[in-house]
């Protein structure tokens, strides 16, 4: 469990961090002692300074910044980073053995040239055991894109392991990651901090940070509000926002909503998905979703959560079985349905970014949906865009912004809003949730909950790898390697699981000790 020990030498140290762009501060005042062999994490809302204040660390900053303050690393030892897309610091065109090679190659110089390769390897070796890469000499074989995202992070853990690294940065590791896997990710953090390394946790996921972290630094733009043992701060909060951050994070399971004899406002009937070369990714027998009710799809990654949204919005046609709307078939693909049925299920990404045109306002895309799917004329869209994006808490000079001006929870609110415009009668939310703190996350939560409670005939079906999101729905459903394993009522899915991977899912996420720490 958490050390109670400090040893004395810190392996990295900042003193009063100020990072200012165009004089905007992003970091003002930030102390951090990092300390061999403990995991210290930074947690805070999106904008906080957590990334800035890590990536100082590694000396590197935003372009354009001023930085004042100092950032100490006794004997200048490498420090490794950890990024939340492990695949945007791997080369592609290379395999992982020549990734790993090029770093393990020069601690063996100083050997005789004949026992130079013999000893790279074992030291290639050591370090993917360590990351608990196990099958090794399959995976130096392939290239990055051939690897699972856990495997991607794993190889960079790796490479920074090769490194010698005293400090590991670990950016969000765990962001949008089903519980299990979060699981494996704090024991392999944990076993890193084992071995004297310390680790600076950024993250939003306060389980993972309770389960992981000995110290916690809470940051609210740019300053640190509150610091101390991640006990004493879980148990007795002292700063407001520790306390908001904490509050938020408990979610209260929704009310059964006791579906009539009437006709369900979705209905998916004997489908069958495929990808690729028509490997069956999903089959689903039979799911209704009734009027008035959010459904939560459930499951790890990989086990055909979002192909079933894809299929319901006409975003992945290669299927069969039928998807009935109020009884009647959709197309399966997008181009094929009427404008009718276009606004009538609406989609929303998970990565809200890419989702928006950056270059236009996000008002003029909001009600662009008015116009396009029910032909509504400029000015009474734009007049609805604004009423609808207020109501969702996007004020006018918010809305008149582009998409960069805008945060991540914002975003999200914005597409919600463009998908409201159609007057949709299904909306689909996949994964909105994920890469959110809590504060953010519980307030969108919130919103979902309002919108199906007020519009009597929005149903809403929320694709979520978090059982604690889907604790807000009415039903659950939950899927496993392409199959609907179980569903019901989302209580009794949440309190007497029928399946293993539900049992397994719902045991990981049992609080107290949510995760397991080495």
């Amino acid at each position: 469990m958490n050390h109670e020990t400090d040893p004395a030498e810190p392996v990295a140290e900042i003193s009063d961090l100020r990072v200012e762009i165009d004089g905007r501060t992003i970091v003002d005042g930030v102390h951090l002692r990092v300390l061999p062999g403990r995991v210290t994490a930074l947690v805070g809302a999106s904008g906080s300074g957590k990334t800035t204040t890590g990536l100082a660390l590694l000396g590197e900053y935003p372009a354009g910044a001023r930085v004042t303050g100092e950032v100490r690393r006794p004997g200048n030892g490498p420090v490794g980073y950890v990024p939340q897309h492990p695949a945007a610091v791997l080369n592609p065109a290379r395999r992982v053995s020549a990734l790993l090679d090029d770093i393990a190659r020069p601690r063996v110089r100083h050997l005789p040239r004949a026992e130079r390769r013999k000893a790279a390897r074992e030291l290639v070796l050591q370090a993917m055991a360590d990351a608990q890469l196990p099958d090794a000499a399959d995976l130096l074989r392939r290239h990055p894109h051939q690897l699972s995202g856990g495997q991607q992070q794993r190889v960079v853990l790796a490479q920074a392991l090769l490194l010698g690294a005293r400090v590991i940065v670990a950016d969000e590791p765990t962001t949008g990651q089903d519980v299990l896997t979060r699981s494996a990710i704090v024991e392999r953090l944990a076993a890193v901090a084992a071995r004297g390394i310390a680790v600076v946790l950024l993250s939003h996921d306060l389980d993972v940070v309770r389960a992981l972290a000995d110290d916690v630094l809470v940051l609210r733009a740019g300053r640190v509000v509150e610091s101390g043992p991640v006990r004493r701060l879980w148990e007795a909060p002292r700063h407001q926002w520790t306390r908001r951050l904490l509050d938020a994070q408990r979610t209260a399971p929704s009310e059964e909503v006791h579906a009539g004899p009437g006709q369900p406002a979705l209905d998916v009937r004997d489908m069958t998905a495929v990808h690729g070369r028509g490997t069956p990714v999903l089959r689903l027998p039979q799911l209704a979703l009734h009027r008035g009710e959010c459904l939560a799809v459930v499951g790890r990654s990989g086990s055909g959560k979002t192909t079933l949204g894809r299929c319901l919005a006409g975003l992945h046609s290669r299927h069969d079985g039928e998807i009935l709307l109020d009884g009647t078939a959709l197309p399966r693909s997008l181009r094929r349905r009427s404008r009718a049925q276009l606004a009538a299920v609406q989609y929303v990404f998970q990565d809200s970014r890419a989702a928006f045109d950056e270059h236009r306002p996000v008002l003029d895309q909001v009600a662009r949906t008015a116009v396009r799917l029910r032909g509504t004329d400029q000015e009474s869209a734009a007049a609805e865009a604004r009423t609808t994006l207020a109501r969702l808490g996007l004020p006018d000079d918010l809305a008149r912004r582009r998409p960069g001006g805008l945060s991540g929870g914002e975003l999200q609110r914005a597409a919600i809003a463009r998908a409201l415009l159609a007057r949709p009668r299904v909306l689909i939310c996949d994964e909105i949730t994920s890469g959110l703190d809590t504060v953010t996350r519980r307030g969108l939560l919130d919103l979902l909950t309002a919108l199906v409670r007020d519009h009597g005939d929005l149903s809403l079906v929320l694709i979520t790898h978090d059982l604690d999101t889907a604790a807000t729905a009415h039903r659950i459903a939950v899927l496993d390697a392409g199959e609907l394993v179980e569903q019901g009522p989302a209580q009794r899915v949440l309190t007497e699981p029928r399946h293993p991977l539900t049992a397994a899912l719902r045991e990981t996420i049992a609080r107290p000790g949510t995760y397991t720490r080495a």
